[in-house]
């Protein structure tokens, strides 16, 4: 069913594992803020032309917002970047492997390991269907207890158990921990309108003091590390101040983690102010075609068919510009070496070790369509990440990895 099934056998050459939670830190009335320590791990030989998957990530997430089903087109783990935690589920609690994703809010495991009950456990009778438009899965509803560790718990939380799921089988991944806003799980949950995510749960319950997840990812070629904190940021991971901005109100990107930006090259406006989404699910940045088109032209980048990546030569590298984001009144910018992809990892995506390859990709579409472009992890481990769903906006900030040069 999935294209790209075969190289998904083999995992994936880079993920992200949550092995502890590191820190628990206690804000003046009392209020939790948990932080999940994130380390990167090399595994086998990868996925090759990760661009696709990201189209085809993005092509179902825009499809979404008429709550369409469609039918899987790659593997919902097919990413060179996956980001993983160690959730306990139950009393005694079982540990489960969970993907982590800001682009889907339903939390569910048994793709794997299969679902303990314990006296923690209640079947609520409802079903459970979530489409990713790159697998999907079909179960019950369960209310039960989640730990985050360090005695943290979230009570009462809805978790879907698969009975059947098509794209995590033999990765050693048991489900999806969704971190999107609570309006994806629309639809997903029988005689249930939206579902309260891990998030809001935690923030209901009084657990943190405000519905907000930080996100942290060191580059690959910099570290093995990275971090989530729920109700805040960690303000030892960033450097300067943190600068928001709305949730946008155009459709599809408003039902994600999307926001209104322009993006330019060498101090050119390549995309015109315009909505798209910010998200952990996507491993490139992906911008409209037209956009897209100006860069390839401006950077002199030729498509390379093994990888789908755009191809540079060294003397093409030394004269990249810089790519700006402007959100609001605020920009971002990824120095040449933050858009081409780790050198030390070319082979990991079917590329060669002496070549260059950007990182920078065709969503697809022109732009006008409600998503018109994706701020993916690679630009996610330049910038801190804020997802604050208490205020409906999203924030970055500078850390000490924007400039590094060691791609």
């Amino acid at each position: 069913m999935f294209p790209y099934r075969a190289q998904l056998l083999n995992l994936l050459s880079l993920y992200l594992l949550a092995v502890a939670a590191s820190s628990v830190h206690r804000t003046p009335g009392g209020i939790s803020k948990l932080a999940l320590t994130l380390v990167t791990r090399l595994n086998a030989t990868g996925i090759s032309r990760i661009a696709d998957a990201d189209r085809a990530r993005i092509k179902f997430m825009r499809e979404k917002g008429g709550f369409r089903k469609r039918d899987a087109s790659v593997s919902v783990a097919n990413s060179v970047v996956l980001y993983l935690a160690q959730v306990g589920i139950g009393s005694p609690s079982t540990e489960y492997t969970l993907l982590v994703d800001t682009g889907s809010s339903n939390t569910w495991v048994g793709a794997n390991k299969a679902y303990t009950p314990t006296s923690t456990s209640h079947y609520t009778g409802d079903t459970v269907y979530v489409s990713y438009g790159s697998g999907n899965f079909s179960g019950r509803e369960y209310i039960d207890t989640v730990s985050l560790g360090n005695g943290l718990t979230v009570n009462q939380q809805s978790i879907g158990v698969a009975t059947q799921s098509q794209g995590l089988s033999g990765t050693g991944i048991d489900g999806i921990f969704g971190l999107g806003p609570a309006d994806l799980t629309r639809g997903t949950v029988s005689n249930t309108n939206t579902v309260p995510t891990v998030v809001d749960n935690l923030y209901s319950q009084g657990t943190i003091s405000s519905a907000v997840l930080g996100v942290y990812f060191i580059p690959a070629s910099d570290s093995n590390s990275g971090e989530l904190t729920f109700g805040g940021y960690d303000a030892s991971a960033i450097s300067g101040t943190i600068n928001y901005a709305p949730i946008t109100s155009t459709y599809p990107s408003n039902l994600y983690w999307g926001i209104d930006q322009s993006i330019t090259y060498g101090g050119n406006t390549i995309l015109s102010s315009t909505a798209g989404i910010v998200d952990t699910g996507t491993t490139l940045i992906l911008m409209a075609t037209n956009a897209f088109q100006t860069y390839q032209s401006a950077t002199g980048g030729v498509m390379d068919t093994a990888t789908g990546l755009l191809r540079i030569t060294q003397s093409q590298y030394s004269n990249l510009q810089t790519l700006g984001f402007h959100v609001g009144a605020q920009s971002y910018e990824l120095i040449p070496n933050a858009q081409i992809w780790p050198r030390s990892l070319n082979t990991a995506i079917g590329g060669s070790s002496s070549y260059i390859y950007l990182v920078v990709a065709d969503i697809g579409t022109p732009s006008g369509s409600g998503m018109d472009f994706a701020n993916g992890y690679t630009f996610l481990e330049r910038y801190y990440s804020i997802y604050d769903t208490t205020n409906a906006r999203v924030g970055f900030a500078a850390t000490k990895y924007t400039d590094s040069t060691n791609n």
